[in-house]
């Protein structure tokens, strides 16, 4: 049969290597498990920004955050620039989202006939904190990150349950009238780090290990990561009893994700349009969940720009694995050209399809950046076969060799052996952008809207937010 329909699920926070399907020694996730074992699999898979808004628009412009300026979690999508919404909708195809987009409002025209039950940034504005680049705030509002854990429920877990019984409805009610289009945004494994308890016990009594180099003495010290750890602050507030309480509550989300994936799939099944509609699972961005004393995202480590990306349809061979690099852009190209059978030609994303029916491409090259909340200036990041080399401006690149060193624990970018490889890594990353240029405008655009909003003074003051709040409930800033 061919794809007639498409669902795409994203969550939020989920690392990509916390899947049973990808090696994970405890996990359960039985569901994405079997999407896996029925589809493909990607298990090099990316963001093209490590921080919710950004990651979001580049999934819904199929572009660049350097392109389109939507640098941070005050620079929302707003549908100023077409999105593959936007695109399937002039083929006649209907599109639909039920849960977070975390774009401006829910009545710009991004691209979607109807959203349902939708989460947007806080007054239309979002984290204008965040939009602070120079001397760094530190955000007290991390307190909270250690602070509510462990089992029970949140604002989140209703919204994800409610998220989950309207996917099942709207597939019982509409699967049939296609083709169609559904996005689900869920929220889980994302903080606040509390888990219904049937999910959490799954390990509450597990001997599970600290996070890898959670010691002081084993963290990286880098330049533009120490400015980091300053206006991140959540290590500070965590002792080891309250690090694996954590760990347990971020694991039991990704089983209660799991189980609500399973839910909609079995809604789909249930509809009689499964056989010609592709699934997509992936999620915004990961979580350092506490390696290297680091938590959130935000940074281009393996766990917090590393992301799920599985993909099941009537022309994906089942229990395929692809290791060729992809993004979230990808995905995005892929929902035009499976759907609308085409892609505006500057997307730089590929066909997750037929990346998944071609060999391994050690020559592809994946691009992600970030100009958020803790950078004290513009990061880049570039996937090439083994390699990943991140690129700071004004501090020293890193470079890691995710064959010999998937744990990420030995940068070489000082080796006199790897000078040509940076080189050759600095020539690709010119060929996509300027970094300097970029950063400079980045922190223009920042300033600007910082300016606007009262100032420097005036924003530090109010303080941040922490996790946007799901609908019906209030932000809560602190300085």
């Amino acid at each position: 049969m061919t794809t007639k329909n498409m669902i795409v699920i994203m969550s939020d926070e989920h690392a990509n290597k916390i899947i049973g399907s990808h090696g994970h020694p405890f996990i359960k996730t039985p569901n994405m498990d079997k999407l896996a074992a029925e589809g493909c699999r990607f298990t090099s898979a990316y963001t093209n920004s490590p921080i919710c808004l950004p990651g979001r628009a580049a999934f819904a412009t199929g572009r660049y955050v350097n392109e389109t300026g939507y640098w941070d979690n005050a620079h929302p999508y707003e549908g100023a620039i077409d999105s593959w919404g936007h695109v399937i909708q002039r083929k006649g195809v209907k599109s639909v989202s039920i849960g977070k987009l975390h774009y401006r409002n829910e009545t710009d025209d991004v691209g979607f006939d109807e959203q349902i039950l939708p989460m947007h940034v806080v007054g239309q504005k979002g984290d204008i904190l965040g939009s602070v680049r120079d001397d760094l705030p530190r955000r007290m509002k991390c307190k909270s990150m250690s602070d509510q854990i462990g089992p029970g429920e949140s604002s989140y877990t209703r919204y994800d349950r409610n998220i989950t019984d309207l996917s099942c409805k709207w597939l019982e009610e509409n699967a049939n009238d296609g083709p169609f289009v559904l996005y689900v945004g869920l929220v889980a494994p994302h903080f606040p780090l509390i888990a219904p308890e049937a999910f959490y016990n799954l390990y509450k009594d597990m001997d599970i290990p600290m996070p890898k180099a959670y010691e002081i003495s084993e963290r990286p010290d880098h330049g533009w990561l120490n400015q980091w750890r300053k206006c991140w602050i959540h290590d500070e507030f965590f002792d080891d009893e309250k690090v694996l309480v954590a760990l347990k509550s971020y694991y039991g989300l990704v089983s209660f994700l799991d189980d609500n994936i399973g839910k909609i799939l079995a809604s789909l099944e249930a509809s009689g349009v499964a056989g010609e509609t592709e699934v997509i699972y992936t999620s915004d961005h990961g979580d350092n969940m506490g390696a290297r004393g680091l938590w959130g995202k935000s940074t281009f480590f393996e766990e917090a720009a590393g992301i799920p990306m599985i993909v099941k349809g009537p022309d994906i061979e089942a229990g395929t694995v692809c290791e060729t690099p992809v993004t979230l852009v990808d995905v995005a190209s892929t929902i035009c050209e499976e759907i609308a059978l085409e892609t505006p030609a500057n997307w730089p994303g590929f066909s997750l399809n037929k990346l998944a029916a071609e060999p391994y491409d050690e020559e592809r090259t994946v691009f992600a950046e970030y100009h958020a909340a803790g950078a004290i200036s513009g990061a880049f990041m570039l996937r090439k076969g083994q390699y990943k080399y991140i690129h700071y401006v004004g501090f020293e690149p890193q470079l890691f060799d995710l064959n010999a060193d998937p744990e990420e624990m030995n940068d070489i970018a000082g080796l006199p052996e790897h000078a040509e490889r940076i080189a050759q890594f600095e020539t690709e990353l010119s060929a996509i952008c300027d970094p300097e240029e970029v950063d400079a405008r980045a922190k223009q655009d920042q300033k600007k809207l910082v300016d606007e909003n009262g100032g420097r003074e005036a924003i530090v003051s109010k303080g941040g937010f922490g996790a946007t709040p799901a609908p019906g409930d209030n932000a809560e800033f602190r300085s």
